[in-house]
Formats: C-alpha cells, structure tokens, sequence
C-alpha cells in the first residue's frame, strides 16, 4: 500500500507546518549562535521527520523525553518556541525560566517533561513515567528519543529488559543519524542493526526511513496503538541525517564526504512531504507558501520575544532549587559568604 494513503488533510498539513517551523526555528538558533548570544547548540536540521511523525500520534497527557539535539521533539510536542527561544537566550520568560538552556528544555504542561546532555539519561526516565502510567491504570504513552550514540549505553538495555518484562507502554527511538559526534555507525554499532536489538527482550524492533514522515507516521502508529492496548514497548530505529556538524564549531567534512552530504539532502523530508501535498491534491501551492511564511512569522517573533524579554533576577540563581527561596534558608547562606 503507498505510503500516506489514509492520513487525513489536517494531520498532513501540521506535519509539514511543524517540520517547516523546526527548520526555521534551527536557522534562527544558528544565527543566534553565530552572534554570541546562546552556545553548545546542537542542531536538529534534517531530522525533522522523525518526532513530527510520532507526535502526530501523541496527546497532550503523553510523555515525551528528548537528549542534547531535542529541539525538535520539544515543537513537535508543542513547546511554545517564544519560550523556548527565551530560554536558550537565558531570558527568564524561558521555559525554565532562563536556567536550563539548549540542552534541559522542559514543559511538564505540554508533556514534555525535558531534554538532557548526558548521553542516555532519560532512557530510565521514560521507562519510569511509563511504569507509573501502567500502575495508575493509565493508557498515555512515554517516547524517548536517542542517538545511535546512545545505542550501547547500559542504561538503555536495562530499561529495554524491564519494559520488556512489564509490557510498558514505551517507544524508544533511536534518532540514527549516522554520526556519534565523528565516529561512524558502521565502527560503534556491532551487528549492523539498533533495531534487531528489541528481540531479545521480547518485543518488536522496526526500522523506518527518517527521511520521510510519512513512513515515520506509520510505524508510529502502530507503536502507540501497541502501548495504549497494553502490549508493550516497541524499540523503532529511524534512520536519518543531520545535515549540519554535531554542534555549531564542528565541521562534518572531517569525517564525511560531500556526496554523501548530497545525497541525503536530496531526500529532505520537508520537500518530499511538499510533493505528496501536491500530488495529492491535499493541498496547492499558495496554501503550503502561505504556511511557510506563516512559519518563518512565527520564528521572527519568537526571536523579538527572546531579545525583548529581561535575564533573570539575581535571586532567580536560588529558587527552584532544593527549597523554597521564599523560606530564606539560601538567602542566609549566601549572606554569610559561606
């Protein structure tokens, strides 16, 4: 069966809006960078499919968790991006009120319950919220999305072990771009596949085509439906390209060539959504030009946002801490020099 064949005219076009704002969201990101006002970032050009495909699945009450490159699965999820501009700027109207940066978004209200620069941290986490899910009676679906550098992370087989034991209703995504930093897939993942992983513990593993949302939409689909009847976890590898180096100084070309460069580019997932659109006659091109616009409008105003919004207070560096600031007990402390 062709792929996208029932996926109705407004799933489609928030596929393609979302992934157009992601992308115009990174743009922005790298030239905030480029002008000294935010670091570390990590793009997530060319891997926009990926998360749009799954959240397109997902209520607001499911649980997403992303690592260091999780810009992407934060709009997809529906992270208001004036908030999240503010906060990779350090603004206190942010989503975590300046202190977490690029790499800790989080939005507990959209279900995003946060990224994480240690390599594989969430993995557990997810498992967990979906272990309280499963204890409470709940059907809500935890995803958690990783790199192929993640793949040989403990921490993601013991997790894998237990959802697999107690059918929890969680979906790993392995995001396989390729590149662990510099290091090839090839080098770092014995057996040539993260996905065939899933047998051994007992639940399916699915290889789908990060490129294209429509695939991603797919075998997202039947990985929620498998998590909300209560049959248990899926592990789905998605195989796509980050188009830009691991952060913003690294240069890719030390460690890959420009054909294979070329060759991924050639398969954009926003171009190749934009042509089903149009063939399909969901949708003409002033429709899609209008929300490509209404996109980078979005994007511009998120960026004023950030810029006209205040850095956090002084105080702000002792509240949300361990305790109330409120109870003064960090006040004293740092009064006394101590």
């Amino acid at each position: 069966m062709a792929k996208g064949i029932g996926i109705d005219r407004r799933t489609l076009l928030w596929m393609y809006e979302t992934m157009v704002t992601i992308r115009r969201f990174e743009e922005q990101c790298k030239r905030e960078a480029d002008a000294g006002k935010l670091s570390g970032m990590h793009s997530s050009v060319g891997q926009e499919a990926v998360p749009t495909g799954i959240c397109a699945h997902l209520r607001t009450d499911d649980y997403v968790l992303g690592n260091h490159r999780s810009h992407h699965h934060c709009i997809a999820k529906g992270v208001d991006i004036n908030e999240m501009m503010a906060e990779l700027l350090g603004k206190v109207t942010g989503t975590n009120r300046g202190k977490g940066g690029t790499m800790h978004i989080a939005d507990i209200g959209k279900g995003m319950l946060g990224a994480n620069g240690v390599v594989g941290s969430n993995i557990p986490v997810t498992t967990g919220a979906a272990l309280s899910a499963k204890l409470k009676g709940e059907d809500t679906v935890s995803v958690v999305f990783f790199g192929d550098g993640a793949s040989g992370q403990g921490a993601l087989h013991e997790s894998m072990n237990l959802a697999g034991i107690w059918k929890l209703g969680v979906i790993f995504v392995c995001e396989n771009n390729r590149y662990a930093e510099a290091t090839p897939f090839e080098y770092s993942v014995a057996g040539g596949s993260i996905a065939a992983r899933a047998a051994g513990y007992g639940f399916p593993g699915v290889r789908a085509d990060g490129q294209d949302v429509l695939e991603m939409y797919e075998v997202a689909g039947e990985a929620v439906r498998r998590a909300r009847a209560g049959e248990g976890p899926t592990l789905i590898e998605a195989q796509t390209y980050r188009y830009l180096g691991h952060f913003g100084a690294d240069n890719p070309l030390l460690y890959r060539s420009e054909e294979e460069e070329a060759r991924y580019r050639a398969k954009d997932c926003i171009a190749g959504l934009s042509a089903h659109i149009l063939e399909e006659g969901v949708a003409g091109e002033a429709e899609l030009s209008a929300i490509d616009e209404r996109a980078l409008a979005a994007v511009t105003a998120a960026s004023r946002f950030a810029d006209e919004s205040a850095f956090p207070e002084d105080r702000e560096l002792f509240a949300d801490v361990y305790n109330d600031y409120a109870s003064g007990r960090f006040t004293r402390h740092a009064e006394s020099g101590a």
